[in-house]
């Protein structure tokens, strides 16, 4: 088995969420989702079959998005993984509803962060063993800093 770095393309900082799935109907219900979560969403989703055909399956509400999906499954090439990249919108609202897809088994990440998918692949497919999101910590918040992250989540409407 070899253990395999694959970089995820995301030229524009997007938000995306990377999971693990388990059925060909992944895609409608995903579909489905989204579209009812949040009205107009602008987004695009590709899956990677794990039998029969093994296709990479797609779906979105934007083309350009939906073509940098199937570009990130074709890399990662990981059987029943799925990735969606987002426009303006964010992982936050949409979470609870693809966790509550029947076919979804897990979430990697969500996030706008550069991100590397560790893969490990050996002579039957490609499987993902975890994600690095975004950079280490460089040290422990201070008052200050505290008092900035609750005024940044006060901005944007997530805090009174």
């Amino acid at each position: 088995m070899e253990l395999k770095p694959v970089r995820v393309e995301n030229p524009e900082a997007l938000n995306f969420i990377l999971g693990q799935t388990h059925f060909i109907k992944t895609v409608e219900d995903v579909y489905d989702a989204l579209v009812t979560a949040v009205p107009g969403i602008k987004f695009g989703m590709a899956f990677c079959e794990a039998s029969g055909p093994c296709l990479v399956r797609h779906t979105g509400t934007d083309d350009e998005l939906e073509d940098l999906a199937v570009k990130n499954a074709e890399a990662i090439g990981a059987g029943h993984s799925f990735i969606v990249f987002l426009r303006d919108s964010f992982p936050v609202n949409i979470l609870p509803a693809l966790r509550n897809v029947a076919e979804v088994c897990g979430i990697y990440c969500a996030t706008a962060n550069p991100t590397t998918v560790v893969v490990a692949e050996d002579e039957t497919g490609r499987g993902i063993m975890g994600v690095i999101d975004g950079e280490k910590p460089k040290g422990v918040e201070t008052e200050k800093d505290q008092a900035d992250r609750t005024g940044f989540l006060r901005t944007i409407g997530y805090r009174k």
